[in-house]
């Protein structure tokens, strides 16, 4: 009996020996398959809905980069606010019972040139794409706004290249207007707002079932009249809007006073509407998603520190400009973005105790201004003993808008400057706004030469990640008493004709 026990007593540890090393084997294969999360990608997974903003209703493998974007941007200090998350799953709600292939879509199609006839609750606005996709961009994005202000779809045109850049944001639904929709290709400018108001064509007694909005940067004064608050009185009942515009219109909706309650509580903080409804709207094609990911794991995730530094030269000739040049230096080496060079020997006795890998991505369509950087920092040492390291993903070296991938290769490197820690940009271009707003940056905002010199001072720090609208409406018309009593309005820093919004916590 005791030679039994004592057997059965080994038996039992010697089994409980083998469990513990298979467990313990399990959990080093356990960490072996781990997913290998970009360095300082900050939210955890959980947070894959950016606080609310998106909707859970998504295949994940459809759009990767919809949950997937947290992984490689770090937290946004900037929540959502709960009636803005609420707002976005109303509007979703709305898109589902009237978009493209419901019978209320197929009712109110059907009445367009009917003026007069009510489409129930259904009411739309169509976005129509117009010059690069900076713009696009931008007005997408204040047209968006517009629609959920007034209760309307957004729908947009799909004869351009939209649908190969950006994933459908609306679960259950698309917002691409259907090729067949009568009104593309035959737009009417005598159904133009602004024409119609000069002619005198338009009265409270006919409502019109469309109307076309002309709100691009050469705009006449009566095409301004659609940010008059008598003039959305007469908009929001008409059925279809098609809207034209290149440009960021959102501060002219803060001025309008019907929309001012609405919009503070969907942003208690003023200047996060691009940040917010961007990352709620713009989520790129899984092909344009791939671009993006190799680039940043291959020369970005590994660096301490990274700055973006976009350039736009709107000058003619273009390509390099030497004053171009000593702007990006000045910016870059003043506030230490980048370090200054030095000999060897000075390096060796100035030396950092801990250097950096500093990682630059810079964009423009042309490549010296990367090589200039990237030779500068291969030829002498810098001062602190930091490595500095220079990207360039495509230089394409002139403008392509509508060519397919082109326009993809431009997205993916306005989404990668928006992952830098730091970025300068390029005064004017909303190309740089993308990036800045989305990243939820205030970049360092270079000034636009003159005379083919450079400015001084050549830059100035943004004081909101807001975008520019480089041509708003007078201040002297419908909305001259809102400017001068709105502390969130104000003028651009790079182009005084313009208005961004602003946070007043920030500024005054």
């Amino acid at each position: 009996m005791k030679l039994r026990t004592l057997f059965v007593t080994c038996l039992l540890l010697w089994s409980l020996m083998l469990l513990s090393l298979f467990i313990i084997s399990n959990d080093q294969l356990l960490d072996a398959i781990t997913i290998n999360v970009p360095k300082d990608s900050g939210k955890p997974r959980e947070d894959k809905l950016l606080g609310g903003l998106l909707s859970e209703e998504f295949d994940e493998g459809s759009c990767l980069s919809r949950y997937q974007s947290s992984l490689y941007r770090k937290p946004s200090p900037y929540e959502p606010s709960q009636y803005l998350v609420s707002k976005l799953r109303s509007y979703e709600m709305l898109h589902k019972r009237c978009g493209p292939g419901t019978e209320a879509y197929k009712r109110a199609a059907e009445q367009l040139g009917d003026d007069s006839r009510s489409v129930g609750e259904c009411r739309y606005i169509v976005w129509v794409a117009v010059h690069g996709l900076g713009n696009r961009i931008v007005s997408l994005v204040s047209t968006f706004l517009y629609a959920l202000l007034t209760e309307r779809v957004l729908l947009v045109d799909q004869r351009t290249d939209m649908k190969y850049l950006f994933c459908e944001p609306f679960p259950g639904t698309s917002w691409l207007l259907p090729v067949d929709f009568p009104l593309m290709g035959q737009l009417d400018s005598s159904r133009c707002y602004g024409t119609m108001l000069k002619t005198d064509a338009i009265n409270t007694g006919t409502i019109p079932s469309y109307l076309y909005l002309y709100l691009i940067h050469d705009y006449e004064d009566h095409d301004k009249m659609f940010f008059c608050e008598r003039d959305q009185n007469l908009i929001r009942q008409v059925p279809w809007l098609v809207s034209n515009s290149n440009q960021y219109f959102v501060p002219s909706l803060w001025l309008i006073p019907s929309f001012q309650t609405e919009l503070i509580k969907l942003f208690p903080r003023k200047d996060t509407v691009f940040h917010h409804l961007g990352r709620y709207l713009l989520h790129p094609t899984n092909q344009v998603w791939g671009l993006i990911t190799r680039f940043y794991n291959a020369y970005l995730s590994r660096a301490d520190e990274t700055l973006g530094v976009q350039v736009r030269v709107f000058s003619n000739p273009a390509g390099y400009l030497e004053h171009v040049m000593n702007q990006i230096l000045s910016c870059t080496q003043r506030e230490k973005l980048l370090p200054e060079l030095t000999t060897l020997e000075s390096q060796v006795t100035n030396k950092s105790t801990s250097p950096k890998l500093k990682a630059v991505l810079v964009t423009s369509l042309y490549p010296e201004y990367s090589e200039k950087l990237r030779t500068m920092y291969w030829e002498s040492p810098s001062s602190t003993g930091d490595m500095v390291q220079v990207y360039q993903p495509s230089q394409e070296m002139f403008q392509q808008t509508d060519e397919k991938l082109h326009d993809q290769k431009a997205l993916a490197e306005m989404y990668l400057l928006s992952l830098t820690d730091n970025l300068v940009t390029s005064g004017l271009s909303t190309f740089g706004y993308v990036a800045q707003s989305l990243g939820g940056l205030k970049a360092w905002i270079l000034y636009r030469p003159t005379n083919h010199t450079t400015p001084d001072p050549p830059y100035v720090k943004s004081v909101s990640m807001e975008p520019c609208f480089h041509r708003p409406p007078p201040i002297n018309g419908c909305q001259a008493k809102t400017v001068n009593s709105t502390r969130f309005v104000r003028r651009c820093e790079e182009w005084t004709m313009g208005l961004k919004l602003v946070d007043s916590a920030d500024v005054f």
